[in-house]
């Protein structure tokens, strides 16, 4: 039987790690995906994707940080010195080319499921989300909040992608120069949490 604390704790897990997913910068990442594809061809996208990611996330819930430690010899420090590193690249590479870097990084769209899993989804936020929530709840229960998380991100992405196509005809234009806009100043928020992350790394290996 689950408790309310259980309960609100795993309601509080998920939230935390759809926060970290951000379903809205996530779209603007994939908007030539949600303008060139279906929206059956999108919701398989995501669905591989999520599932992917979803693997990876309930495997850190149920090992925390030990995963890197024990198996891979590593510290969580380098986990986040090297995504930080990876996030501050796609944040400039953003900022100074627009959709066109993410293009670029991501490859030709009918092999998009693994590189929109890593590292849009997968990420040192998002595994330490899940190492939180496996450390707080039972593991059916983080790995329930996890599938909530991952479901409302794509249902939120999915959604987007309909009102885009509903108003793609009459504003195609704005809709062009919102997504750039927005799509900049989201890569400077994404390159100040990169440069975070690698600060955060940094002094949690002059840790005593």
């Amino acid at each position: 039987m689950i408790g309310k604390e259980e309960a609100a704790l795993a309601v509080e897990s998920g939230v935390f790690l759809l926060v970290l997913l951000n379903p809205f910068l996530l779209s603007i990442y994939l908007i030539d995906l949600i303008d060139s594809l279906s929206f059956v061809q999108l919701g398989r996208v995501l669905l591989r994707a999520s599932l992917i990611s979803g693997a990876v996330f309930c495997l850190f819930a149920w090992s925390g940080d030990a995963l890197l430690i024990r198996l891979f010899h590593v510290r969580f420090a380098s986990f986040l010195l090297f995504g930080g590193a990876v996030f501050l690249l796609i944040g400039i590479r953003f900022v100074l080319m627009g959709g066109e870097a993410i293009r670029s990084l991501r490859g030709p769209a009918e092999h998009v499921a693994g590189s929109i899993a890593m590292p849009f989804m997968i990420g040192p936020g998002t595994v330490s989300a899940s190492v939180i929530a496996g450390t707080r709840l039972p593991f059916l229960l983080a790995v329930l909040s996890i599938v909530g998380a991952l479901a409302a991100t794509s249902a939120m992405v999915l959604l987007l992608k309909f009102i885009h196509d509903a108003v793609k005809r009459r504003t195609e234009k704005v809709i062009e120069r919102y997504v750039d806009i927005v799509g900049r100043l989201s890569a400077l928020i994404v390159g100040t949490i990169a440069v975070e992350m690698i600060l955060q790394g940094f002094e949690m290996l002059h840790e005593p």
